[in-house]
């Protein structure tokens, strides 16, 4: 089955800011639209909205004024659902709530022609769930678009156990020559972007609660060594804990309180106390008028360093090494296992045990861990941590280095996978569970949480680059420090690493 033709009539119910702009995407792809909200003139009030947003792509030039008026012109509001009876696609944008979204869908199947596509946009409910009740549950799927609708890219088409393949493709073709960029899934709690995506947020929390660093530090790190759009607190303080919270605690209820997705008692707190980020005036910032940002904090050292050696292949980290080239610091080459050495330090890459546990195992005095970077030779700022009892040279020694090849340096306390490197970690792992769950493809998982939430690379492609096996070993260290289920690896990590594939293969 291809996409709907332009001559296909569209329906979108509920004409908020979400149903709203999955309206205007359908409009801006030539679709007569239909919006219905249940309050009255909301619908009327949701067209003027996207009239303003498109008046000022025109006075910025972005658009031009007969595309604007091409597009109002295939928006009408309406006020009863039986004016939805000749549609070809029914999406439906209310409120998250499992009868509400039933009886509306039964409501639907009763008015609509069998050839009606029905869609829900719900990014938490089962797809399953909602058919269930449906004389035709085929006929129902999800097509979960990401806000702001008209700007991200990503759209999930979500299939339920009855859900037809061939609509779903339908649905695919459709998004598609809407100029979006679809991915299948299966509907299992979260599909793949919520699901997905949830370390982002908890690793950072965990670290914070341990007080490995600040958050304006973790931030920064997130941003300026991991390439990511935002960090995670100040990514919830957008999105609003009490969101980001909920959709926390959905998951992990869904997953019968699998700890892997435990929620934070210290976003519970801003919850619970109304600080629920830039909507409150506070979040884990301030956004009173006036208030300043308070700056990641660095280390920095006055030592000269010259030269360095290079003890083997230091793998993703040998970005680094140009970097030093280009600042006239000799680099020596030797034989070894992965380190930097510079005048006493030991620089290591982390491999998931904290520098006091690496040092006393390996034998390596003076030893500073750098934490992982999306690119190393591009990468603006570096986390580092170190073994107790370190010579106070040394550690101004490897500090220097670090300095000479353009890197801003924050020290975490000695934490497990420092900050970017565990952060990542847990993203392709959770990757991996869904990948072997048969939730979606591997290049459907990266594609979905590169234009889902702008992360800088896919987190199964970015295993790939990091080394499966380094980052099993990271995982395995990571949960024996810790003790804990959560950071158990995937199976499917363990099967590619036995079999000497990666997950692209």
């Amino acid at each position: 089955m291809t996409a709907l033709n332009t001559s296909a009539r569209i329906a979108v119910i509920g004409a908020g800011a979400m149903g709203a702009g999955i309206a205007q995407v359908a409009a801006q792809a030539g679709h007569p639209v239909l919006l219905l909200d249940n309050r009255p003139g909301a619908a009327a009030q949701g067209i003027e909205g996207i009239d303003r947003q498109l008046g000022k792509r025109v006075e910025s030039g972005k658009l031009s004024a007969e595309s604007r008026s091409a597009t109002i012109a295939r928006l009408q509001a309406v006020e009863t659902i039986e004016a939805l009876a000749d549609c070809d696609l029914i999406i439906e944008a209310i409120v998250e709530n499992l009868e509400v979204k039933r009886a509306l869908f039964r409501q639907l199947e009763g008015i609509c022609g069998e050839h009606c596509i029905l869609a829900s946009n719900t990014s938490s409910l089962s797809i399953t769930s909602i058919a269930a009740q449906l004389e035709h549950p085929k006929r129902l799927l999800g097509l979960h678009f990401f806000n702001p609708a008209p700007v991200m890219a990503l759209v999930e088409i979500v299939s339920g156990l009855a859900s037809d393949p061939a609509l779903a493709e339908c649905l695919y073709d459709t998004a598609k020559a809407w100029g979006k960029k679809p991915v299948h899934t299966r509907s299992t709690p979260g599909f793949i972007v919520n699901r997905v995506a949830r370390p982002f947020y908890a690793e950072s929390l965990r670290l914070l609660q341990e007080g490995a660093a600040d958050c304006p530090t973790l931030d920064a790190l997130m941003r300026e060594a991991g390439g990511f759009a935002m960090g995670a607190f100040e990514l919830t303080d957008l999105i609003g804990h009490d969101v980001n919270y909920a959709v926390t605690c959905s998951v992990f209820d869904a997953y019968y309180q699998d700890t892997r997705f435990l929620p934070s008692l210290i976003q519970k707190d801003l919850v619970d106390g109304g600080r629920l980020g830039r909507k409150s005036g506070q979040g884990f910032y301030s956004y009173a008028q006036g208030a300043q940002r308070p700056q990641a904090a660095q280390i920095s050292s006055d030592a000269t360093v010259d030269a360095c050696v290079v003890e083997g292949d230091l793998g993703i980290a040998q970005g680094l090494i140009a970097r030093l080239r280009e600042q006239g610091v000799e680099i020596i080459q030797r034989d070894g296992q992965g380190l930097l050495r510079v005048g006493d330090a030991v620089l290591a890459l982390s491999d998931g045990r904290m520098a006091c546990q690496r040092a006393r195992e390996d034998g390596l005095r003076n030893l500073i861990l750098l934490d992982l970077a999306f690119d190393f030779g591009k990468a603006q700022r570096i986390a580092i941590s170190y073994a107790a009892g370190i010579d106070p040279q040394a550690l101004e020694q490897g500090v220097a280095l670090l300095q000479r090849a353009g890197l801003k340096i924050s020290l975490l306390s000695d934490s497990p996978a420092l900050a970017v490197l565990r952060t990542v970690a847990m993203l392709a792992n959770e990757a991996a569970d869904a990948l072997l769950q048969g939730v979606a493809s591997a290049a459907d998982i990266d594609l979905a949480m590169r234009a889902g939430v702008n992360y800088p690379q896919g987190p199964l492609a970015w295993a790939d680059a990091i080394g499966l096996s380094h980052l099993l070993k990271t995982l395995e260290n990571l949960q024996a420090s810790y003790g804990e289920e959560r950071y158990r690896p995937s199976l499917l990590l363990r099967r590619r690493v036995a079999e000497g594939r990666n997950f692209h293969d």
